[in-house]
């Protein structure tokens, strides 16, 4: 989870109100399912920034993406994607 406002790779600027992730070589606004499978919760994101580049990590939500999904205090979750 990312949450602080910054341009982003596709020249947007990041709002982490918003239902966005960061994906290394995904293309820019792909649409990509996102599912915690402990709780089987499930978000549709939009791909508008590259990251995350944190090893063993694929994507980088943001705030109001991953609060649909875990509790903002987790900060990092295994995910299920699509």
């Amino acid at each position: 989870m990312y949450s602080e406002p910054q341009p982003t790779a596709s020249g947007e600027y990041f709002d982490p109100s918003t239902l966005t992730a960061a994906h290394k070589t995904l293309p820019m606004d792909t649409q990509v399912r996102v599912t915690n499978p402990a709780n089987g919760k499930s978000v549709v994101v939009r791909i508008n920034d590259r990251g995350p580049y944190i090893e063993g990590r694929c994507l980088d939500l943001s705030t109001a993406a991953f609060e649909t999904i875990a509790s903002a205090d987790q900060g990092v979750v295994d995910v299920d994607w699509q």
